[in-house]
């Protein structure tokens, strides 16, 4: 998977890097529902969520798969730093955190026990009481051949409840993306 994600980087072949903070990401740190702190990314891609959320006060650390992606948010980055890190590989760097945030990783992957493994390297990353912040692709909507892989709010509670307190599983679409597929956005909390 990791020669994939940045053979996409090396060409330039980005569909879900966009030139403006998620939006959903900022909709959050303007209602003040998201605690102040430290923050990681997970799925960084070029850097562009993390840059935002140093800019709004929170000390970042961010990291991706694919070196080629670290490398470019290194080349755009302000005060953030920036690791090539598999999360299922061993634990996140850097924790503990008050914010861990993700773009579309935690649904990418198929494999039994996988987004298991996901939930607990993010609950171990946070601190008692922090909060993950998930984007992803629902069951929820019509059919679709491409977009985001598609999760059902049963397969995202049974991966993400045994290590994490589920807050909230939002159905709504993503606006950004021109067909508009139907998204999750996953609000968990580790217990304190």
């Amino acid at each position: 998977m990791k020669d994939d994600w940045n053979a996409n980087y090396e060409a330039g072949d980005l569909p879900w890097d966009e030139p403006v903070p998620e939006p959903f990401l900022v909709e959050a740190v303007e209602a003040g529902a998201l605690p102040r702190g430290r923050a990681l990314e997970i799925g960084c891609g070029t850097g562009m969520n993390a840059r935002y959320l140093a800019r709004a006060g929170w000390e970042v650390t961010a990291v991706d798969l694919a070196p080629k992606a670290v490398e470019i948010a290194r080349e755009r980055g302000g005060g953030e730093r920036y690791e090539q890190h598999d999360v299922l590989a061993g634990p996140l760097p850097g924790g503990p955190y008050d914010l861990v945030f993700d773009r579309g990783c935690f649904h990418c992957f198929d494999e039994d026990g996988l987004r298991e493994t996901f939930a607990a390297r993010v609950r171990d990353a946070l601190r008692p009481g922090g909060v993950w912040l998930s984007l992803l692709g629902s069951t929820e909507g019509p059919p679709r051949n491409m977009g985001p892989p598609r999760r059902s709010a049963a397969e995202v509670v049974t991966a993400v409840e045994p290590a994490l307190e589920v807050v909230s599983l939002r159905g709504t679409v993503w606006e950004g993306i021109p067909w508009k597929p139907a998204i999750w956005i996953l609000t968990a909390r580790r217990r304190e």
